[in-house]
């Protein structure tokens, strides 16, 4: 018996684990090196209070069943030690009947520690499974889900998992059946596939794009059974690209749309945007401009600097941009045209200046219409001053007129009582001479202030032309001018006075004759300006200045001395021709002669 103690003892004492044993009192009678080393010499304490700290029995104990002769096995911690034990406990009968028990305890700390890391990963991969932002699937090569994540279920439109997970994938799923067969011959080529763009439909019938990328499963024979991975719902995105692809095409067609010249270049100056009006106004193709020509061509010699430099002024609009400022363009014939220019800098979203873009206004057309505006505006100032000096040349043509003719009455009385030889004879005919020149100016003053309102009718240009050059050519031989004339065949008559249009003829070659005190060449030459009846007389004297051009309608305007005249002769003229629906303008220079041209509607019955 004692051999079979120490044998036992022995066999106690080698094995690895820790064994214990308590009597039914629960004090610890046994303690193998291993527990001892695990836990210290316990012997003689109970165990509740030795092992696990406790005044009481442990409430949890099942030693009991023990005693009462059953083996158990329970997992306990141990806080003394803070580590896990599997315990086993088995009856041990003794040799006076009493029943104890002997507890063998092997640490499982380090595979609790991992079943726990497992759980803990298996719960991660559940929560990242279920809440990843995308579609996550496990599906079976012959066309069923294994396994889906909500936000697929919730993607493809399905209200539970069980009805989601037996829907068939090439009829349920793809829009085109196809389609199935053609993901899972790609994929199981190559293993995989990354960002596979497919069409599937939702239980609805509306169909989404999607992108997926998935690997292949294998059994243990490396056969494919089926496949895994992610679904990225791509219709939101195509949504944003359309509605870009359609404000880009929309702004597009604005900028191709545009009446006025648009143009973008790079911070280098090379542009980027040149549209049709671009075309238009500047002449240059947009195939010759676009990446191969830089902005400064287009401006004159340092303007591209100085509109930069506005730009990022605060000056001209804020820093930034150029509000309708007045600019020239060179087009591609070297020609300039003026406009108003409105350009900005565009920066990215980090500030940095990456393009500039500009509105050219033409503004030719406006300032064409501008010029006939300020002519429409002279021409009515001049109408009004017209209509004021004729009411006052009228007022003192009549008030001069009846005290004029007594003075003239007189004189010429007086010549009748004075000899010829006299020398009072010629002092009187000098002051007679003198009165009659002023009674001519008062009749000038009176036609001038109104105008013979005799009737009009059909007056034939040519005829009347010639009948008067007839009555001058000898007065223009005496002052040595020269008379040529050129008579346009078939002219349409014009609707006018007679008396009137011979007024304005002869007092333009009356003006000719006064332009060429040494002689010269006086050409008369009628033909047709559009519908118009065209009537030019041009001389060969001293000319205008450029500065007197515009002013030689005005009344009382004259570059004659005071005694040859008061400057009522081109008025007269200007208003007889106007008042016939005509237009007189003249071009000379100085020293080159003048050529005044006379225009008229031809006569419509």
């Amino acid at each position: 018996m004692d051999k079979e103690r120490k044998i036992a003892s022995a066999i106690l004492e080698a094995i690895q684990d820790g064994i214990y044993v308590i009597n039914q009192n629960y004090i610890i009678e046994y303690m193998n090196p291993a527990m001892i080393k695990e836990l210290g010499e316990g012997g003689g304490n109970s165990c509740y209070h030795f092992i696990h700290q406790l005044k009481e029995k442990c409430s949890w104990c099942r030693a009991s069943e023990v005693f009462e002769g059953s083996a158990i096995q329970e997992e306990i911690y141990f806080p003394t030690v803070k580590r896990t034990f599997t315990v086993t406990g088995i009856p041990l009968k003794n040799a006076d009947g009493t029943v104890s028990r002997l507890s063998i305890c092997r640490d499982i700390t380090g595979r609790k520690q991992r079943e726990e890391k497992l759980k803990a990963s298996e719960k991660d991969y559940e929560n990242l499974f279920e809440h990843v932002g995308c579609g996550v699937y496990i599906s079976s090569k012959e066309g069923k889900f294994i396994n889906a994540n909500k936000t697929l279920i919730d993607m493809l439109g399905y209200e539970s998992k069980e009805t989601f997970l037996n829907i068939d994938l090439a009829r349920d799923l793809y829009a085109q059946p196809e389609g199935r067969k053609k993901f899972q011959e790609l994929i199981e080529r190559d293993g995989r596939v990354v960002e596979y763009e497919v069409e599937f439909k939702r239980r609805d019938g509306s169909h989404l794009i999607a992108l997926l990328t998935s690997h292949v499963r294998l059994n243990q024979a490396g056969e494919v059974i089926g496949y895994e991975g992610i679904i990225v719902d791509q219709t939101q995105r195509r949504l944003i690209e359309k509605e870009l692809r359609e404000a880009y095409t929309f702004m597009n067609k604005i900028i191709q749309s545009s009446p006025n010249a648009i143009i973008a270049a790079d911070m280098k100056g090379n542009i980027m945007i040149w549209n049709p009006a671009a075309v238009e106004a500047l002449g240059y193709q947009s195939e010759e401009v676009i990446g191969k020509m830089n902005i400064s061509r287009v401006y004159p010699e340092g303007m591209a600097k100085r509109v930069m430099m506005m730009m990022r002024s605060p000056e001209h609009g804020g820093v930034g941009k150029v509000n309708a400022c007045p600019i020239v363009y060179v087009r591609k014939d070297g020609s300039v045209i003026d406009g108003s220019l409105s350009a900005a800098i565009i920066c990215d979203e980090k500030g940095t200046e990456i393009a500039t873009v500009g509105v050219f206004v033409d503004l030719e057309e406006r300032l064409a219409m501008e010029r006939t505006l300020r002519q429409t505006q002279a021409q009515l100032l001049q109408a009004e001053k017209l209509a004021a000096m004729g009411r006052l040349t009228s007022q003192i043509a009549h008030e001069l007129n009846n005290p004029l003719y007594g003075i003239m009455n007189t004189l010429e009385l007086l010549k009748t009582e004075i000899p010829l030889e006299n020398r009072r004879r010629k002092i009187l005919e000098m002051a007679l001479s003198e009165t009659m020149r002023l009674s001519e100016l008062l009749r000038k003053m009176l036609s001038f202030s109104k105008p013979d309102q005799e009737e009009r009718g059909a007056v034939d240009v040519n005829t009347l032309l010639d009948e008067i050059l007839l009555l001058y050519q000898k007065q223009l031989s005496e002052y040595s001018i020269k008379i040529s004339s050129s008579f346009h065949e078939g002219l349409p008559m014009i609707h006018a006075s007679k008396n009137q249009l011979r007024q304005v003829v002869i007092n333009l070659i009356s003006n000719a004759i006064d332009a060429m005190p040494d002689g010269g060449n006086l050409r008369v030459s009628t033909g047709l300006e559009g519908t118009s009846v065209k009537i030019e007389l041009s001389d060969s004297g001293v000319g205008i200045k450029k500065e007197d051009l515009e002013r030689i309608f005005d009344s009382f305007f004259t570059t004659k001395s005071s005694v040859k005249g008061v400057g009522l002769g081109l008025s007269v003229c200007y208003g007889i021709i106007t008042e016939h629906g005509g237009d007189i303008r003249v071009n000379s220079e100085p020293g080159q002669g003048a050529t005044f041209i006379i225009t008229f509607p031809k006569y419509e019955k």
